[in-house]
């Protein structure tokens, strides 16, 4: 079992930047990818961005490229999210998951565990 929780939402304007952590309760081996996701009111989650827990494989969605970047420390069960460029369509809670998988993957039903999410509100 693992638990991950998030932290750093919160509200910014369009265009700043905020940045998303997640800690895992206990290490994760290299079999796991982490990846973070968001649900928009209203919405579908969908997929963000995905990172290998070697952190030699990341994935974005195509709404956050080249705005987003994804990372983890191993040594400090941490994986982050780091958000710049903001946008309103931004806005959702923002979750963070493992997968038992190599390599991250965009379906939400691969990942086993989640996090509670965390608010983030892009103003406009």
């Amino acid at each position: 079992q693992v638990q991950l929780r998030e932290s750093g939402g919160g509200l910014v304007q369009t265009g700043g930047s905020l940045r998303l952590s997640c800690a895992a309760s206990r290490r994760l081996s290299s079999s796991y990818a982490m990846g973070w996701f968001r649900r928009a009111p209203g919405k579908e989650r969908e997929f963000v961005a995905g990172i290998s827990w070697s952190g030699g494989t990341t994935t974005y969605a195509d709404s956050v490229k080249g705005r987003f970047t994804i990372s983890r420390d191993g040594a400090k069960n941490m994986v982050y999210l780091q958000m710049n460029s903001l946008r309103p369509e931004d806005t959702a809670v923002y979750y963070c998951a493992a997968a038992l998988r190599a390599v991250p993957v965009d379906l939400a039903d691969e990942y086993r565990y989640w996090g509670q999410g965390t608010q983030v509100t892009v103003s406009s």
